[in-house]
């Protein structure tokens, strides 16, 4: 098979690399890439918002397959310019992507289909958001509409710091993206990412993972993509699994299908596990990142006969696909000033050693610079993922590695992973 590999992340390598070990990959061509990929695929220089050089880039290559990586190839439609000209595509369309590109739409669609949630109510104005605030208690939680880089959250302790975040958001903190605000009811307690594998009728569910949001330790800081990862998560149990997959996950995919718009690839699913049961934080139409990194290492076979089922619309001669024991856990490398102001050009020394059978280093921020050396380029720069018997083996393994890296000028949380340590 021809395969077009669509993104330039950590996400995106962890599929490259898993992808590249396919029997039935003949040709991968990955765009645009990143320097981590290059002895993987082909590298071509298309940006993943680019649509129509993408669709081109697909038909040049005689595609048997597309892989979307990125929430910025949906929004922009490559999944119906590739479906227009019969192109098995592993990504929804837009009109389907719709379950993260708006989180407005996204809550409209589980009120109207019963699936279990928080009460929200959508703004567009300041001034009746901010009045929208006494039909709620602290803590506040408030949220961008559209895509924000995973950065599009904010959890205020009280009035005050709530009505500066509508300000800064309807401000034009995130652009486009926050012409809306969403508020929504806090929901208390402890939250899992669970992903199924979809094909517009049915699912397959590939595991979960528990990721960690906040930039520094203790859970303190803004809000990240993500600044680490383990899988499995002990939060979801087998029976909160099969409850989300009655609750959530079919009748989602049973929706959008009644609301002509089929949902095929992968879908993300949060959930808080709440008293009464798990209910839809969010949705991403696509892998998470870091949580595809840790996926990834855990699955026990081959991923594209997956892929393939999902884009041409028949999963169900599949069984789930067969997960190793043990745990993954991926630390994120990211440059000092992330997220806000991350700092770019700083030389990285040892990234690209072999730590072993039992380690993988993602790229995802990452360049050449004139001289070929590895250089910081983005926010979340490396992906450090090691796999274990437990835990605590696995995170001493994903820490040695970053102490074996020489980057002064990046950070990483030190407690990824306290929670199945403490439980």
């Amino acid at each position: 098979m021809n395969i077009l590999l669509v993104g330039s992340g950590g996400r995106e390598h962890a599929l490259a690399w898993k992808i590249a070990q396919s029997p039935l990959k003949r040709r991968l061509v990955i765009a645009p890439g990143n320097p981590g990929m290059e002895g993987l695929g082909e590298m071509r220089p298309v940006k993943a918002d680019d649509a129509e050089g993408l669709a081109a880039l697909a038909q040049e290559i005689h595609a048997d397959l597309v892989v979307v990586g990125p929430e910025a190839a949906l929004a922009a439609g490559l999944a119906d310019r590739l479906t227009a000209l019969h192109i098995p595509c592993f990504g929804p369309t837009a009109k389907a992507a719709q379950l993260e590109t708006s989180k407005a739409f996204s809550k409209g669609f589980l009120q109207r289909h019963g699936i279990p949630t928080a009460g929200y109510g959508v703004y567009e104005d300041v001034a009746s958001a901010k009045a929208a605030l006494d039909a709620y208690s602290a803590p506040y939680v408030i949220k961008a509409d559209g895509l924000a880089a995973g950065k599009g959250v904010a959890i205020s302790p009280d009035r005050a710091d709530a009505e500066f975040e509508i300000e800064r958001m309807l401000g034009g903190r995130f652009g486009e993206a926050g012409a809306r605000v969403v508020i929504e009811e806090f929901m208390d307690g402890e939250e899992g990412s669970l992903f199924a594998l979809c094909d517009g009728k049915e699912a397959v569910l590939i595991g979960g993972a528990q990721d960690h949001k906040r930039a520094f330790d203790g859970d303190a800081g803004p809000n990240t993509g993500g600044m680490g990862a383990y899988s499995p998560a002990p939060v979801l149990s087998e029976a909160v699994v099969a409850e989300a997959h009655a609750r959530v996950v079919q009748p989602t995919l049973d929706g959008m299908a009644a609301e002509g718009a089929p949902y095929r690839g992968v879908l993300y699913v949060g959930l808080m596990m709440t008293a009464e049961g798990p209910k839809v934080v969010e949705f991403n139409a696509r892998f998470g990142d870091p949580e595809c990194q840790v996926l990834m290492m855990r699955l026990d076979g081959d991923i594209v006969p997956y892929l393939l089922a999902c884009a041409r619309g028949d999963v169900s001669h599949l069984p789930p696909p067969p997960l190793k024991p043990g745990v993954v856990i991926c630390v994120v490398f990211a440059a000092k000033g992330y997220p806000d102001s991350p700092l770019t050009g700083s030389i990285i020394r040892g990234a690209e050693q072999d730590f072993g059978p039992h380690v993988q280093v993602f790229h995802a921020g990452t360049q050449r610079d004139a001289e070929g050396r590895l250089i910081a380029a983005g926010g979340r720069v490396l992906s450090v993922c090691a796999e274990g018997a437990d835990v605590a083996e696995a995170r001493e393994r994903a820490y040695a590695a970053i102490a074996a890296i020489d980057w002064p000028g990046g950070f990483c949380r030190s407690d990824i992973g306290w929670r199945a340590l403490n439980r």
